[in-house]
C-alpha cells in the first residue's frame, strides 16, 4: 500500500498520525438507501501492523446522503459504517486507532441530520473520539451550518475557488480567497486541527462547461504537438487519448497546483487565528509524486509554521 519513498518520509518527517480514507458511502437510488463505495483494499497490511503511527480511519459521505436519509434511520446509519471500520480495522489488524474521522459538506439544509447522525456514532461507540472535517464556507457562515457536536474538527484549508468556472485561476488554493473566510476564525467553538494542500490536478472544460478533474498526467506529456499552452491553461489542438484519458480537438485543461511559498503563506495565515495548543497539521496527501515536488525541509517548515 505504501511505497519506500512514502514510508521514508514519515519516518524523516516525525509523522505520527496517519488518516487513511477507508471508504466513501454514497445514496444508491436502485435501493434507495445509503452504500459504502471505494473501500480500502490494503494488498500489505504489514507495515501498519506493526507501526506506531496513530491511524484514524475517515469515512466521507456525500451531502446528498444526509439529505436523503430519514432522520429515523441515523442510528442505524451509524451502526453500518461503525461495522464496517471495525471490520476493516480487524482484517488488517490495524492499531492504534483512538479516533475515527467523518468528512462531510454538509449544509444548512442537511445539519439536523448531519449532527444527528454525529451523535449516534459517539452514542454507539464511547471508546472513541470521532472528529469531522469542517470546510471553509461552514466556517464563515457558522450561524447557518452550525457546529458538529464532536470532539474537534479538522479544517480543510483548500477547495476554496469556483472549481467549475472557467475563468477561476486556481480552486485548490488562494490565500486572498482563505482571508476571505476566516475573519471570525479565532472564535470558532471547537478545537481546530487544520488540513493543508499539496496535491495539484487538472479541470477539464468542454465548449467552456466543466467536465472533470483529470489527475496524474505529467505535464511533459502535454507535448506541443499535442496541446497549446498560455499559462496555465493547456489547449488541444486535435482528438487524442492519454493515460486512458480521452481529449476532444479544444478541449482546454487548467494546471491548479500548489506552491511552497503558497502553502507556507497559508499556514501562517492560520497560525494567528486558530487556537488550538495541541493542534495536529496534516498535508494532504500523502503520495509519491507530491513528494517529489516537496523537500523535506519545506515540508518540515510548513509543519513548524503551525506548531
Amino acid at each position: 500500500m505504501l511505497s519506500d519513498a512514502e514510508k521514508i518520509a514519515i519516518t524523516t518527517l516525525k509523522i505520527n498520525t496517519l488518516y487513511l480514507k477507508f471508504f466513501d458511502v454514497d445514496w444508491d437510488d436502485v435501493d434507495n438507501s445509503p452504500k459504502p463505495i471505494a473501500k480500502l483494499q490494503i494488498s500489505d497490511s504489514n507495515y501498519l501492523q506493526s507501526s506506531t503511527l496513530n491511524i484514524v480511519p475517515t469515512i466521507f459521505i456525500t451531502n446528498e446522503c444526509i439529505y436523503k436519509i430519514d432522520s429515523l434511520h441515523s442510528t442505524q446509519l451509524a451502526q453500518k459504517i461503525l461495522m464496517l471500520t471495525k471490520n476493516i480495522i480487524a482484517t488488517n489488524l490495524i492499531q492504534n486507532v483512538n479516533e475515527i474521522q467523518i468528512d462531510c459538506d454538509w449544509t444548512a439544509t442537511t445539519k439536523e441530520k448531519y449532527f444527528a447522525f454525529l451523535k449516534s456514532l459517539q452514542n454507539l461507540e464511547k471508546r472513541l473520539n470521532f472528529s469531522a472535517t469542517i470546510r471553509l464556507h461552514q466556517i464563515k457562515f457558522e450561524n447557518k451550518t452550525g457546529v458538529p457536536p464532536v470532539k474537534k474538527g479538522m479544517l480543510m484549508c483548500y477547495n476554496m475557488g469556483n472549481l467549475t468556472n472557467i475563468n477561476t485561476n486556481n480552486s485548490i488554493l488562494d490565500n486572498s480567497e482563505l482571508k476571505k473566510y476566516i475573519a471570525n476564525l479565532q472564535n470558532y467553538p471547537l478545537p481546530l486541527d487544520v488540513a493543508l494542500p499539496l496535491f495539484e490536478w487538472k479541470v477539464l472544460f468542454r465548449n467552456k462547461k466543466y467536465k472533470g478533474l483529470i489527475e496524474k498526467i505529467p505535464d511533459s506529456l502535454l507535448s506541443s504537438k499535442l496541446f497549446s499552452k498560455n499559462v496555465n491553461n493547456y489547449t488541444a489542438l486535435k482528438d487524442t487519448t492519454i493515460f486512458g484519458y480521452k481529449f476532444k480537438k479544444n478541449d482546454l485543461l487548467r494546471n491548479e497546483q500548489t506552491k511552497y511559498n503558497q502553502v507556507l503563506e497559508a499556514a501562517n495565515i492560520l497560525n494567528k487565528k486558530i487556537k488550538n495548543t495541541n493542534i495536529k497539521v496534516s498535508l494532504f496527501h500523502l503520495d509519491t509524486i507530491t513528494l517529489t515536488k516537496y523537500t523535506t525541509n519545506e515540508m518540515e517548515n510548513i509543519f513548524n509554521a503551525m506548531r
